[in-house]
């Protein structure tokens, strides 16, 4: 049975997450702040795959779902359709954008321990956080490909992570999984990892070293 994913948030990684997933034979309900009526040149680029519904509609409809929103707008996530299932947190903090946040200023919390509170009834996984979003769909390899870039993830539910996995290396890359979300500040904005083109080794080092805080 072909899986759904709802996309919460069109901008510019939701919107090459949709390409590639329809790409690789998923359906796509995508989102966005503005209404279903704004994405719909996006939508027909994308093609009979996807279409475009309210937040709440897309998580409604999602087997799992990708949260790629601005952090200050987290809350308005709608919480109770995603309850039970993955959700794909990509968000960062940028304090210049979402204003700033004392608790991860001081490094007391993470961004996606931080969706995780919000939303209590589902399994939040970090990820695609620390590409760039052009890349997404261009630097993908098979696996096995000697170098292959690596990107990580992190989650309080192994299920999640396992998800979040197999999503990787169906878009074409490898792992590297950081433990539960309390360890996701190490992919965060400004760390060594952060859109860092890097195989699995790599990567380990630049999570190894990133700073708390920064």
């Amino acid at each position: 049975m072909t899986e759904t994913i709802g996309i919460i948030g069109a901008g510019n990684i939701g919107s090459q997450l949709a390409r590639k997933a329809v790409e690789l034979g998923y359906d796509v309900v995508i989102s966005n702040s503005r209404g279903p009526e704004s994405l719909a040149e996006l939508v027909r680029e994308l093609g009979p795959r996807a279409r475009a519904a309210t937040p709440a509609e897309a998580a409604g409809a999602a087997d799992f779902a990708v949260v790629t929103i601005p952090l200050k707008a987290y809350r308005t996530v709608p919480a109770a359709p995603l309850d039970g299932k993955v959700v794909i947190d990509t968000v960062n903090y940028y304090w210049e954008r979402d204003g700033h946040i004392e608790a991860l200023d001081r490094g007391e919390a993470t961004t996606s321990g931080l969706l995780q509170e919000h939303l209590s009834g589902a399994k939040v996984a970090k990820g695609f956080n620390h590409i760039a979003a052009a890349q997404i769909t261009t630097d993908g390899t098979p696996a096995g490909t000697e170098d292959r870039r690596a990107l990580a993830t992190a989650s309080d539910f192994p299920e999640a992570a396992a998800l979040v996995t197999r999503l990787y290396d169906e878009f074409g890359f490898d792992t590297v999984n950081i433990g539960p979300l309390s360890e996701s500040w190490r992919v965060e904005r400004d760390r060594p990892a952060y859109v860092a083109r890097q195989n699995k080794q790599e990567l380990q080092a630049n999570l190894a070293k990133a700073p708390r805080t920064i």
